[in-house]
């Protein structure tokens, strides 16, 4: 009968156990088991089995945090999650999405943006540090308070810069203040702490709550002790001035921090204070990124060195060698990524106006992407696409295994701050000139015109992300397409549908 065949399956010529029968299909992939399906009733009850439907779609990177009891059918669930990323790519690719401004209107002009996972942070030259989350369509934002109270005598100091992680907002503003926010308890700063100095430096970890600073020679590292109470841990004592400043990620015990100041790399460890890991004298560096094994960073050699032209070095940060040397170019690397980048790869942006990729396991670019006007300001890749913003204020979208643009979005400020997951991007054009003609206090008009202030954009092209009825309808474009306007974003502007 049938029921005693589910559990004696029949395999040509001997009868196996179900577990066993079980044990054996699941070497299988999606093919293989659908031609299994068609043998018998009873192997088709056996390929369709959850296990390994569940076990597949993990293996593919779907549903990692559920359990097997989530879904009835993990079949279907696997075919809608290969069917969600064929759209999302086909909307990346044709920029179908909804776009919308993070924009600020009370005159004051953008000093710094910075993002995790969709929320961003941006400061004003006002002294207001702004977040908002994209991940909900109906978002506000919220001001965190900031360090002067409204009765001081003056305005504010500018902010210099911002960072954001999954729990923690920091600002670091022009007369040296640091400000310290929990994303989980209100508005209030819960540490704060001054430099003498300007800041030039700012860094916080990807995770957890480690905050350095630096500000003249010296660099600070902050965080919390076991009952909750801000100290500093380290302070580090170095000869030069700080121009990058990185956290490396995934650090067990006290912070390592990663310096670059001028032409020298230091590896800040609480161990070993001082250590330096790349000097050469002469040969500044010009930009940085760490990833929790590595460091990267561009250097640049000047014209009499001409058989050595501008490259990217590459650190192991447990042994302090150097592993690598990339690149071979005239102009100089002005930004790279390698956090975010797919293991074993490396995105750089240069002067010289393109967009590289690099094979940590080979010296040469695997593409070369001319990009840019003036020269590339902020990069990041994942497994097929690039997106580069440029110093002309060109955001670029870039289909790496191709080689060819997808599409561009352009605004009148240098393009600062590039940020993408799966479904969202966010970038910010943020402007050089902190205070521009008429807006100073002897001008009449307080407020800094519109097109000085910078802008910051968030992208959408996930259909199951954009919770329509979150929007007002009014807020909710109704054209798919504007005549003689070549993309389909539903730009969300008011009033569209009166």
């Amino acid at each position: 009968s049938f029921q005693n065949e589910i559990n004696e399956v029949p395999f040509f010529d001997i009868q196996l156990p179900y577990e066993l029968a079980l044990k054996i299909f699941q070497y299988l992939g999606k093919a293989e088991l659908g031609r299994c399906a068609q043998v018998s009733r009873t192997w088709k009850v056996l390929a369709e089995d959850e296990v390994l439907w569940y076990r597949l779609c993990r293996q593919e990177g779907y549903l990692l945090d559920t359990s097997i009891s989530d879904h009835s059918c993990w079949k279907l669930a696997l075919k809608n999650c290969r069917a969600r990323e064929r759209t999302l790519k086909t909307n990346w690719k044709n920029r179908i999405g909804a776009v919308s401004q993070l924009r600020y209107e009370l005159g004051k002009v953008l000093c710094d943006v910075h993002s995790c996972d969709g929320v961003v942070i941006a400061g004003y030259t006002s002294g207001e540090v702004r977040l908002w989350d994209t991940r909900t369509w109906d978002y506000t934002a919220p001001v965190l308070e900031p360090v002067h109270g409204p009765g001081d005598a003056g305005p504010q100091p500018h902010v210099s810069f911002v960072r954001i992680n999954s729990s923690l907002a920091v600002a670091a503003y022009e007369d040296g203040t640091i400000s310290v926010w929990s994303l989980m308890f209100g508005r209030e700063p819960i540490h704060r702490y001054q430099h003498n100095q300007r800041i030039q430096a700012l860094a916080l970890g990807s995770e957890g709550a480690t905050v350095a600073t630096a500000s003249g020679f010296e660099v600070k590292v902050e965080s919390p002790d076991d009952r909750g109470f801000w100290q500093t841990t380290e302070t580090f004592e170095i000869q030069k001035l700080v121009n990058f400043l990185n956290l490396v990620p995934g650090v067990t015990g006290s912070p390592v921090t990663v310096a670059a100041a001028e032409d020298v790399v230091y590896l800040l460890k609480a161990e070993d204070p001082g250590k330096i890991l790349h000097s050469v004298y002469g040969q500044p560096v010009t930009c940085l990124d760490v990833s929790a094994h590595e460091a990267a960073f561009g250097v640049k050699t000047f014209g009499w060195l001409l058989n050595e032209p501008n490259q990217v070095l590459l650190y192991n940060l447990e042994t302090s060698q150097c592993l690598k040397k990339m690149g071979n170019s005239m102009g100089d690397f002005t930004c790279l990524n390698l956090r975010n980048s797919p293991p074993n790869m490396l995105v750089t942006g240069n002067k010289d106006r393109r967009v590289r990729v690099f094979d940590l396991r080979k010296s040469d670019s695997l593409c070369s992407l001319y990009a840019h006007q003036l020269g590339v300001s902020v990069v990041q890749m994942d497994d097929w696409k690039i997106v580069s913003g440029g110093e002309e204020g060109l955001v670029c979208v870039w289909d790496q295994r191709m080689g060819t643009k997808l599409w561009e979005m352009h605004h009148r400020h240098p393009v600062r701050h590039v940020w993408f997951n799966s479904h969202s991007l966010i970038t910010a054009n943020i402007p050089d000139e902190k205070t521009p003609r008429g807006a100073s206090i002897t001008d009449d008009d307080l407020t800094v015109h519109r097109k000085h202030r910078g802008v910051i954009y968030a992208y959408e092209f996930s259909v199951d992300q954009l919770a329509v009825e979150s929007v007002l309808p009014i807020c909710r474009s109704s054209y798919d397409e504007v005549t003689g306007y070549n993309y389909n974003i539903g730009l969300a502007v008011p009033y569209d549908n009166i």
